[in-house]
């Protein structure tokens, strides 16, 4: 049996480390350019409903089923091109490799993260954040299901959860109780919306981004001051 290291740090990725609505924006206006503004809504709106069905955001999942619907549009590859290929280096979050670099002093980091099976991956390698973790990488279809798994794969006496979802930091917490210390950068949609914020409870700690994190010693981030 592998014994648990004494600390691992677990990242999220979308609006933890990277500026996924950013990432979102670009889409939008790319998809407006190609195929019109009411294609590019009726594109968002099958990714919603296949987001409901799945879980999870799949935009190439989404782009397959737009195609489905029109067949004869010229501009699929341009676009799978644009979402395969796109620069997720350029929209992480100031700091956000420092802070790895940062907790890896005194722990394990590692990525956990929610998504598809293609596409999230991607995005984790092509940001760069696969090769800062040094391929410590998880992802699952909801992350806050999947603790005993990641558990075993990275055992720890003390976990350190970073998220921008206030929904996923009290589950991890209900989970791991006292053996996660939950981290809360209020960055991204989600990080502000005033529904999420009034109906769960405050995380141990909470920055306003990523690159605060900077300024915590070990100490201070365990103790829950900030």
């Amino acid at each position: 049996m592998t014994t648990p290291a004494p600390l691992v740090f677990l990242f999220d990725v979308d609006n933890t480390l990277l500026d996924n609505d950013r990432v979102i924006e670009d889409l939008r206006r790319h998809l407006t350019a190609a195929f019109g503004a009411e294609n590019q809504n009726r594109y968002w709106a099958i990714f919603e409903e296949l987001r409901s069905e799945l879980g999870y955001a799949d935009y190439l999942g989404a782009l397959q089923r737009y195609r489905i619907e029109n067949p004869h549009d010229p501009h699929f590859l341009e676009l799978a091109i644009f979402l395969v290929d796109y620069p997720f280096a350029n929209r992480l979050f100031p700091g956000a490799l420092d802070a790895i670099e940062h907790f890896g002093r005194w722990g394990q980091t590692v990525i956990l993260s929610d998504g598809d099976v293609v596409f999230q991956p991607r995005k984790v390698e092509r940001s760069g954040l696969y090769e800062a973790v040094e391929g410590r990488a998880l992802i699952y279809i909801h992350k806050e299901q999947e603790l005993a798994e990641v558990e075993r794969c990275y055992p720890a006496q003390h976990y350190v959860l970073l998220d921008d979802k206030l929904r996923i930091l009290t589950a991890v917490k209900e989970f791991w109780k006292e053996r996660v210390t939950t981290v809360f950068p209020r960055q991204g949609h989600y990080a502000t919306d005033p529904r999420a914020l009034a109906e769960y409870p405050a995380p141990d700690v909470t920055v306003e981004r990523i690159g605060e994190l900077l300024d915590f010693d070990l100490r201070r981030l365990l103790g829950g001051a900030g």
